[in-house]
């Protein structure tokens, strides 16, 4: 079992000062990088298509938060492991992002919208996913917790609201540990930082993320050297299910963290 969490808009220089021991230890007990990318645009919908189909947004062609089929389709991950067998679960607030997968390749899939509400909304994502993470029914899980990036667009990136949000994130994330089963491998990443009260450019600022993979087979407290991107999540998350990545695909196996 593999679980995909996406915190969306964290910076990396941004998990010390908001103090978030659970992170802080996944990255002790795992693999690392404090300096992974993005994509540009540096926005929510064309990361996350280029995080699930492992190709940048001039090929999956999403330049905004609208989407719009691609005209040369390939499959993303979801589809991919469908046809290998696996099952996928989905759990989001912002609802756009049922467009990372094609119907019918879903097994599972749970919208909590955010209803302006950055202390329970990602509680209320966690809340429903929780039981299923727990009984392992699925292959592959997908956990969204999108708050931070709100508070950013609302106090700014780096303000003490912002910190707080990743603080309470932190907190979730220690529950669902507390549900894992024990063979499970988790991957946690953002898909875009952010500045002032926005993002979207390529500055450092937007552009760097945190990675971390952690769990059985994954090496400790390893702090990775190599250039890691929003396209190399695909690849690695199919590797860690024994499925093959789509010969379209343009990431690669973080193998460096693997041991």
């Amino acid at each position: 079992m593999v679980l995909y969490i996406s915190i969306d808009g964290v910076r990396p220089d941004a998990l010390e000062p908001s103090h978030a021991p659970t992170l802080t230890r996944l990255m002790q007990q795992g693999s690392y990088s404090l300096c992974a990318r993005s994509v540009m645009p540096s926005i929510t919908l064309p990361c996350h298509m280029s995080i699930f189909h492992s190709v940048p947004p001039e090929r999956h062609n999403i330049m905004s938060n609208q989407y719009t089929p691609m005209v040369r389709p390939l499959p993303g991950l979801i589809e991919v492991l469908a046809l290998a067998g696996k099952r996928s679960a989905s759990f989001f607030s912002w609802e756009p992002l049922r467009d990372i997968s094609r119907p019918l390749s879903l097994h599972h899939s749970s919208f909590s919208a955010y209803e302006n509400d950055p202390e329970f909304a990602d509680k209320r994502v966690l809340d429903k996913a929780l039981p299923l993470i727990s009984s392992a029914e699925f292959d592959f899980y997908f956990l969204y917790f999108g708050t931070a990036d709100e508070v950013g667009h609302l106090s700014g990136w780096m303000s003490q609201p912002y910190l707080a949000q990743i603080r309470h994130i932190d907190s979730l994330i220690a529950e669902v540990l507390e549900h894992l089963p024990a063979q499970a491998r988790v991957l946690i990443h953002s898909d875009h930082g952010g500045h002032d009260r926005m993002h979207g450019t390529d500055k450092d600022e937007d552009m760097l993320i945190p990675w971390i993979l952690w769990g059985p087979g994954i090496k400790q407290g390893h702090e990775l050297e190599t250039t890691i991107s929003l396209l190399d999540t695909a690849p690695t998350v199919a590797h860690l299910l024994g499925v093959s990545g789509h010969s379209l695909w343009e990431g690669r196996i973080i193998e460096e963290a693997l041991i």
